[in-house]
């Protein structure tokens, strides 16, 4: 055999130089081109629940990974809002050096992470609300994990052209991301029933503010630590 090839693998014993084609190899395989991140966003758009709801129980070869979606699209936010410094006119702190600035550093800094984090507690609230579907705790967090995702590039188009026209637009971001969650989430549970819409946007509600309250607490107990 020839020496290029290893005898037990059959894998070539020197791989090829790293250039541009392998970087865009790369790229195209964790993003998972073959099928399609576009499609995965035009599909999220257009059917939301009903697709996610076809990834967890039948296929899920049609749509990107959640979690590689989730960490990706929020990268995409977080390199747009850092260049254009969007979020210095939304988030301020006073208490400047504290453990709880600290903390909020590293959610602005790890929003895929964070954005994990926080679908966690509103899993927990969708899970009350919606306990009668037969869906476990980790299948809501997928499902979670593709709404904000989709959530991070709205704020991400939003925040853009922020940027370019220097006009505040991320509250309306906001509002588009409240109908949008609740849209989705109630056509994946029952998209004939207005309750669900309700129930899913009060959830959202409630698992923003547990997770905030948990930074806090946190942030409170990180502190006494410090000071002792």
């Amino acid at each position: 055999m020839s020496e290029e090839f290893c005898s037990n693998c059959k894998q070539t014993v020197k791989p090829k130089r790293i250039d541009g084609r392998y970087i865009i190899h790369e790229i195209e395989h964790v993003l998972h081109f073959e099928r399609g991140i576009l499609y995965t966003i035009r599909e999220l758009l257009i059917r939301p629940g009903e697709n996610i709801k076809n990834f967890i129980t039948e296929n899920r070869s049609r749509l990107v990974k959640p979690i590689i979606f989730i960490i990706v699209t929020s990268l995409i936010y977080t390199l747009i809002s850092k260049f254009f410094h969007i979020e210095e006119g939304y988030i301020k702190l006073d208490a400047e050096g504290s453990q709880m600035q600290s903390i909020n550093n590293w959610v602005q800094s790890h929003y895929g992470y964070s954005n994990i984090i926080m679908g966690g507690f509103i899993a927990f609230w969708l899970k009350i609300f919606f306990r009668k579907y037969d869906y476990n705790f980790f299948e809501i967090l997928i499902l979670l994990c593709f709404i904000l995702g989709m959530e991070m590039l709205i704020f991400s188009v939003f925040a853009l052209f922020e940027g370019l026209i220097k006009f505040p637009l991320m509250q309306i971001a906001a509002v588009i991301v409240f109908i949008y969650f609740s849209w989705a989430v109630g056509q994946f549970f029952d998209k004939t029933k207005v309750s669900s819409y309700a129930k899913a946007l009060v959830s959202y509600i409630l698992g923003m503010i547990t997770f905030g309250l948990s930074i806090g607490i946190v942030g409170l107990l990180a502190g006494l630590v410090m000071k002792n």
